[in-house]
């Protein structure tokens, strides 16, 4: 076979234009001796690729060629193997996360920050994307599935769970810190499950009343709705829960992200997991405010690990390929409880 089919993007436009063309283009093959051939059986559909797709993150080279294949978080069964691979062989099944390859020698790939480093390249961001039937991936940044777990299960786990997961770690979790969450979704239902582990008093914030019960039903000691806005917001946190230990923001709002700091205590801490304007805080309220990307091929692994033993929550829908364009309007419009699924 010398084709697949791709949904591909040839020119940023509004997803209610259907910009995605439903493409047989060729297939990717191994030209590396330590890539694996994944045939694709599952891709997760992440709000971030509504921004990519639309043009609005052109200033910040996103996407950075075009015609692009989007989709970074998938699960397949591996095909073929380069002569240099000994982490996977032909019928393993494997997941890969935006990062895609990384350089292997500077600081950051040192550090095992691989995630960090200035020549990382993205998945979804070329024609290798997971909205398709196929794609390589270096093994060293591909990890294993475990067999029992579903694939359209998984592939969630490789952008919303690993972002989820540390931006927890971030947040420095103690027993019966006091966490709110700000933005519950795709990725936000499942920080919630990462909080509830450590055994954190979570208070879940969302404009939608369908996402504040979900996070209810996942661990949140307590949902507030953000209506009427951020003053009205920070009056009902101090009142029914007190100053946050810590805070994490996925909501892409900038006014939410001021919320958040605003309703963290003196010395607390604010984990922002989104692309905003840089805040604005006072200094000598000792706060502190901490980005956070992904994360590493070892923190994939420890999710992966976490979601098999725990039995982690993975709320999805799955729709076939064909379908991205209404998925990613459905998106838009909110209408999708938590993850949308691809299956080619």
């Amino acid at each position: 076979m010398s084709e697949m089919r791709a949904m591909v993007l040839s020119q940023c436009g509004k997803v209610e234009t259907n910009p995605l063309e439903l493409r047989r283009i060729e297939r990717h093959r191994i030209r590396n001796p330590s890539e694996i051939l994944i045939k694709i059986e599952a891709c997760g559909v992440c709000h971030s690729q509504i921004h990519g797709i639309e043009g609005d993150w052109l200033d910040i080279g996103i996407p950075p060629v075009l015609p692009t294949v989007p989709g970074h978080e998938l699960v397949g069964r591996v095909e073929e193997v380069g002569n240099a691979v000994t982490k996977f062989k032909v019928g393993d099944r494997a997941g890969m996360t935006p990062l895609l390859s990384a350089c292997g020698e500077c600081q950051y790939c040192a550090e095992g920050n691989e995630q960090l480093c200035d020549s990382m390249e993205v998945t979804g961001e070329t024609l290798r994307g997971g909205y398709a039937e196929y794609i390589t991936v270096p093994e060293k940044f591909a990890t294993k599935i475990p067999p029992g777990m579903k694939s359209e299960y998984a592939a969630p786990l490789f952008c919303a769970g690993i972002t989820a997961y540390k931006a927890v770690k971030a947040a420095e979790p103690q027993t019966h810190h006091n966490i709110g969450i700000f933005g519950i979704g795709g990725v936000g239902h499942m920080a919630v499950q990462f909080a509830a582990l450590e055994g954190c008093h979570i208070v879940a914030v969302s404009r939608n009343r369908r996402h504040l019960d979900m996070a209810k039903k996942l661990g949140a000691a307590a949902t507030v709705r953000y209506e009427g806005g951020r003053e009205r917001l920070l009056a009902t946190i101090r009142q029914d829960h007190g100053l946050l230990d810590a805070a994490i923001v996925f909501a892409p709002s900038d006014e939410v992200t001021d919320a958040a700091i605003r309703a963290v205590k003196k010395g607390g801490l604010v984990v922002i997991a989104t692309i905003g304007e840089n805040p604005h805080f006072k200094a000598f309220e000792e706060k502190t405010i901490r980005g956070t990307l992904i994360g590493s091929t070892k923190d994939m692994e420890e999710v992966i690990k976490i979601a098999g033993e725990k039995g982690l929550e993975v709320v999805h829908e799955s729709f076939p390929l064909e379908k991205a364009n209404e998925v990613l309007q459905m998106l838009k419009e909110s209408k999708i409880e938590a993850r949308a699924v691809l299956v080619p």
